[in-house]
């Protein structure tokens, strides 16, 4: 049967934006999304009531809503949590190219995606949509909400109010800031790199 393990994510002191605190507690909460997915999926493989489904309302059509909000969860914090702090916040590499490429300078992309950020309800990511062979930031208010289909992630910033409120109360925008300077640039190149070898 499907079922998904937790990463042992750590905070450590290259993790300027956050709090020990704030980054336990919002561990917590993705160890959350883990669990019910995988509850989620016990439950479609062993009573999925199939035979009863209805778009209006049924079992199988909340089970199914569900695997997308808590899959999605899962994923969208692994990427936040892999590319928060580390030993290079200094934009560098294939994703620095590909950023100046696509909006023309650093400058310009980190503009946009702070916007992008402060419009969210949930997520700003900057992605590599296939369709468009072009660098995006994406907003989405919620996991399964704004996703573009067969987009690859560079950089999550999660801006729902639980990845921020314990150290910033309602400024947003603070946290926001600090998250820019706070970016593993490592991770990201990880995933421009895997873009480009694709």
């Amino acid at each position: 049967m499907l079922q998904l393990e937790k990463i042992n994510f750590q905070y450590n002191n290259t993790i300027n934006a956050v709090s020990k605190t704030q980054y336990d507690v919002h561990l917590a909460l993705y160890e959350g999304y883990v669990n019910k997915i995988n509850e989620i999926w016990t439950e479609l493989n062993t009573a999925p009531e199939r035979e009863k489904a209805n778009a209006t309302y049924s079992k199988y059509r909340g089970l199914k809503k569900g695997e997308t909000y808590a899959l999605n969860g899962v994923i969208l914090h692994e990427l936040y949590f892999d590319n928060l702090g580390g030993s290079n916040n200094t934009p560098s590499g294939a994703a620095l190219t590909l950023i100046n490429h696509f909006f023309g300078s650093y400058e310009n992309w980190k503009e946009d995606f702070i916007a992008c950020g402060k419009a969210a309800r949930g997520w700003a990511v900057l992605a590599y949509d296939q369709r468009s062979k072009s660098l995006v930031n994406i907003l989405c208010d919620s996991h399964d909400e704004g996703n573009v289909w067969n987009a690859y992630p560079l950089v999550i910033m999660d801006v729902y109010e639980h990845a921020y409120f314990v150290d910033y109360q309602n400024k947003k925008a603070d946290y926001i800031d600090k998250f820019m300077s706070d970016i593993n640039w490592d991770a990201v190149n990880r995933r421009a790199q895997k873009l480009a070898a694709r």
